[in-house]
C-alpha cells in the first residue's frame, strides 16, 4: 500500500456524495442529486430496480466514472485516487470484472488472484514477493478456493469465479468490499453457501457493500438498506424499518409482499 493510501484519515467516510449528478448525452439523468454517506465499518445494501442507477453509483465509488453534471464525491476522505491505491482500501467485484477474467483461457486462478497486487489481469512480468504469495494463498482459502488452484479461469462456474475474484480483491485485505450483483448467476444452493461466505467475512471485520435487486440476498449483518429509483435517493435507514411490503411495492413499482425469515428477508410478486 503506497503512503498516500496510508495517510487516509480513520474516521473518515467510507463513501461521501453530496448532489452528485450523472447526465447522458441526450440530457437524461441516470443519477440526479444523490446524496448518500456511509461510515467506515458500516453493512450496507445498495437496493433498486434494474435501472435505477445502480451500476452508474458503482462506477462513481470505483472511480471508473466522474460527476458530470455537478455534486461532490469523496471515498475515504478523497476526491482523486490512483486506482491501485484505492484497491488496496475498496475490493470491487461486478459482472463486468468476472466475465473480463473468466474470458481468458489461459489465466490461471494463483495468477488471477496475485495480479491483484498489481490491478492487472494476470502477472505477465510482475514479480511475487513471497508475502504475496501467501496473501493470495491465504485469500484462497478465506473464499474456500484454495483447491482451484492450477485450474484456468475460463474453466470455472461462475460460482467457483466469483470466490476466486473475492479473493483477489482480498489479497490487500482491504477495509470494504464493494459486490455488484454478487449472486448472479448461481444456482439457490450455490448462492446460499456463497453468503454464507460473505457472512463470515462481516463478522470478520471487512465492510460489505453489497449493490442488488434481490432482497434474499441482503445478509443479516447488513443493517441498514439504501433505496434507488430513477436515479434519485427512495429511502435510506434500518433494514428492520425498510424491508416490508409497502416499502418494496413503491420501490419495485410492483406488488411485493415481504416476510423475515431468521435474520433474512424474501420477496413475492403478489
Amino acid at each position: 500500500m503506497s503512503a498516500a493510501a496510508q495517510a487516509v484519515v480513520e474516521d473518515a467516510p467510507l463513501i461521501e456524495l453530496s448532489g452528485v449528478s450523472v447526465i447522458l448525452e441526450d440530457g437524461r439523468p441516470i443519477l440526479d442529486s444523490l446524496d448518500l454517506r456511509i461510515a467506515p465499518g458500516e453493512h450496507v445494501a445498495i437496493l433498486g430496480a434494474n435501472g435505477s442507477g445502480k451500476s452508474t453509483l458503482v462506477r462513481l465509488i470505483a472511480r471508473q466514472l466522474y460527476p458530470r453534471a455537478g455534486g461532490r464525491m469523496r471515498v475515504f476522505g478523497r476526491e482523486q485516487w490512483i486506482v491501485r491505491d484505492l484497491r488496496s482500501l475498496l475490493g470491487i467485484v461486478s459482472p463486468l470484472l468476472q466475465g473480463d477474467f473468466t474470458g481468458n483461457e489461459r489465466l490461471e486462478v494463483f495468477e488471477a488472484v496475485a495480479s491483484g497486487f498489481f490491478d492487472a489481469r494476470g502477472l505477465w512480468r510482475h514479480p511475487l514477493t513471497g508475502e504475496m504469495r501467501t496473501a493470495a494463498s491465504e485469500a484462497l482459502a478465506r473464499m474456500g478456493a484454495a483447491h482451484l488452484v492450477g485450474r484456468d479461469m475460463a474453466s470455472l462456474s461462475t460460482g467457483e469465479a466469483r470466490r476466486v475474484l473475492i479473493a483477489r480483491a482480498l489479497v490487500h485485505r482491504p477495509r470494504a468490499l464493494l459486490l455488484d450483483e454478487p449472486c448472479a448467476g448461481l444456482d439457490p444452493a450455490a448462492r446460499r453457501l456463497f453468503l454464507e461466505t460473505l457472512r463470515a467475512l462481516a463478522r470478520d471485520g471487512t465492510t460489505i457493500l453489497m449493490v442488488t435487486h434481490h432482497v434474499e440476498e441482503i445478509l443479516p449483518e447488513i443493517e441498514r438498506v439504501v433505496m434507488l429509483r430513477e436515479g434519485r435517493l427512495l429511502r435510506d435507514g434500518a433494514k428492520a424499518e425498510l424491508l416490508d411490503s409497502a416499502t418494496l411495492t413503491e420501490l419495485f413499482a410492483a406488488p411485493v409482499t415481504v416476510e423475515p425469515r431468521g435474520g433474512w428477508y424474501w420477496a413475492r410478486l403478489d
